[in-house]
């Protein structure tokens, strides 16, 4: 499952320093030679593809980048220190662009991958630098240049890390609005997700995920019927699946543990592969009832399922035990992700 993520950002590498005019003063040398050092250039802007960054939303936060200006020379032939670089880090995958030409700068696809977006200024020269045969006490020297600026676009078409399962109605896009910025509809009604909706998880700096909410599933739906069959093949490339269950049904509806079995054989219907991948459990709605119904709900649905795997009691509504949930999921996806970063590094 596949979405732009965009981000628009200002980046100013560092100005170079000054050149410096000054001369020799010694004792017994009182008309010395010339000395001024050249400026340092400043520092130039990078940006570094990374792994175990999954999405741009830190770029919606810092969209300013500076890196430092170089020093004035002095005297004594000194030149003047240089500016750091600043290396700004980016999920692999990032397409890069200049936003006034829509020209494309780079595209940063592997770990370690460096992309030059903003070239410091150059450090101005010393008069030292002036001196010839007939100008043996030049007074010239040069400001140091401005460094680049630019605005960048920058996009990543993300996959989805988490992938919601649930029947209609079950809280699965209650759930990616109380975590995310997404804002699908919401309403007491089945099938109110027409089309999958994406929203990213922040759970801290450079702690990010992408979550994904397809249309409930219903009884048949490996065989096409309601919404959700032609989504399910894009939960095969997510790497975690959350198992949503409505654990407040009303009485003389549909009982939780048999929409939780009902999921489960729709999945080992459709895929054996989509129902070997790794899911949790997501009891929700506990607000609607108390603790000790939601006991004997829970109990039920993982009795039914012969649950072993992860258990999570939530209320998307009021967002009680949403946090904890989505800390353990990101902490999950950085256990995976750790194998193929651990083998890039001994590659590099």
């Amino acid at each position: 499952m596949k979405f732009v993520d965009e981000a628009t950002v200002r980046v100013q590498a560092g100005n170079g320093g000054a050149g410096c005019v000054s001369f020799r003063r010694e004792k017994n040398i009182p008309l010395g030679g010339p000395d001024g050092g050249d400026g340092g250039d400043g520092g130039s802007i990078w940006l570094v593809a990374r792994e175990g960054i999954n999405t741009l939303a830190d770029f919606r936060v810092n969209r300013r980048y500076r890196a430092r200006h170089g020093e004035q020379g002095s005297g004594s032939n000194c030149s003047g220190r240089g500016g750091e670089d600043l290396e700004i880090p980016v999920p692999c995958g990032t397409l890069v662009y200049a936003e006034e030409t829509a020209e494309l700068l780079g595209d940063l696809t592997r770990p370690g991958e460096r992309l030059l977006v903003a070239a410091g200024g150059h450090g101005g020269k010393g008069n030292t630098r002036f001196k010839s045969s007939v100008n043996q006490a030049p007074r010239r020297s040069t400001p140091g240049t401005p460094g680049e600026q630019r605005v960048l676009r920058l996009e990543l078409t993300l996959l989805a890390d988490v992938g919601l399962l649930g029947k209609p109605n079950a809280g699965k896009s209650t759930l990616i609005r109380a975590v995310s910025a997404a804002r699908p509809k919401v309403a007491d009604y089945p099938f109110t997700t027409l089309h999958p909706n994406l929203g990213v998880v922040s759970v801290g700096p450079l702690r990010s995920f992408v979550m994904a909410d397809i249309p409930g599933l219903i009884e048949g739906a490996a065989d096409g019927a309601g919404l959700g069959m032609r989504f399910l093949r894009h939960l095969e490339r997510t790497r975690l699946l959350l198992h949503i269950v409505d654990i407040a049904t009303a009485p003389g509806t549909t009982d939780p543990a048999d929409d939780a079995v009902e999921i489960v054989r729709e999945l080992e219907r459709f895929s054996p592969t989509l129902a070997a991948k790794e899911r949790w459990l997501v009891l929700n709605k506990t607000d609607l009832i108390d603790e000790a119904e939601a006991d004997r709900a829970g109990a039920a649905v993982i009795e039914r399922l012969g649950w072993r795997g992860p258990l999570y009691r939530v209320s998307a509504m009021t967002g009680d035990g949403t946090a904890p949930l989505m800390g353990d999921v990101m902490t999950r996806l950085e256990e995976i992700s750790a194998p193929a970063e651990a083998a890039a590094g001994e590659g590099a």
